[in-house]
């Protein structure tokens, strides 16, 4: 199963955060302070209409407009505005492009900052103390974990996402996509390759 549809327990995430959240929403739900149904619509609403899938469009555009590549590294937070993606922990977003000679990684060390107008809600994992602190230490460690193992003579370059700027990955146009229009392109895109614990999928 790709790495970008499930947590990863084995290394990052302890379940007691989960329960802890469980516990508080329960003791708010019964004072009458907040309404299950809906937390549970926003929650929705970030998972399937805010979710990655925006990210996957700037991404698969970039592949195919160099104009538009130009100005998404050049001022993201306008570029992404102008399709429509901006908002609540997205007004500060910097795009950095993954290449041959340079892999980048996103964290957020001193809590969970992320671009959520672009993927949604952030995956446990990239909240958990472990991932938090690994992927400073010993990022290639980390990436072998999501199963991406990287040529020795590639760096890896780690963004510390903050509340001031936020990070998008731009991952590289896997081969055999060559023909495909930016429609196709979009299916290529995972959450973990935007966030530079993942590649981009194969086509096929």
């Amino acid at each position: 199963m790709p790495h970008d549809h499930h947590d990863h327990p084995h290394s990052l995430l302890p379940p007691e955060p989960a329960l802890r959240v469980k516990a508080l929403e329960t003791i708010l739900t019964r004072k009458g302070l907040i309404d299950p149904a809906a937390l549970d619509e926003i929650i929705d609403t970030y998972e399937t209409k805010i979710g990655p899938q925006n990210g996957a469009r700037v991404v698969a555009r970039a592949w195919t407009d160099p104009e538009f590549k130009a100005q998404l590294l050049a001022d993201a937070t306008a570029a992404v505005s102008e399709m429509g993606f901006y908002g609540r922990q997205g007004e500060h977003i910097t795009v950095v492009e993954n290449s041959p000679v340079q892999h980048n990684m996103v964290v957020c060390t001193l809590c969970s900052c992320y671009p959520w107008p672009l993927l949604g809600i952030p995956p446990g994992w990239y909240k958990s103390d472990a991932y938090r602190s690994r992927a400073v230490r010993e990022p290639r460690r980390v990436l072998a974990d999501f199963g991406v193992a990287l040529p020795a003579e590639t760096a890896v370059r780690v963004w510390d996402s903050t509340a001031e700027m936020r990070y998008l990955v731009l991952p590289m146009r896997p081969e055999g996509s060559e023909g495909m229009d930016e429609e196709a392109l979009v299916e290529l895109v995972t959450r973990d390759s935007m966030i530079g614990t993942g590649l981009a999928r194969v086509p096929g």
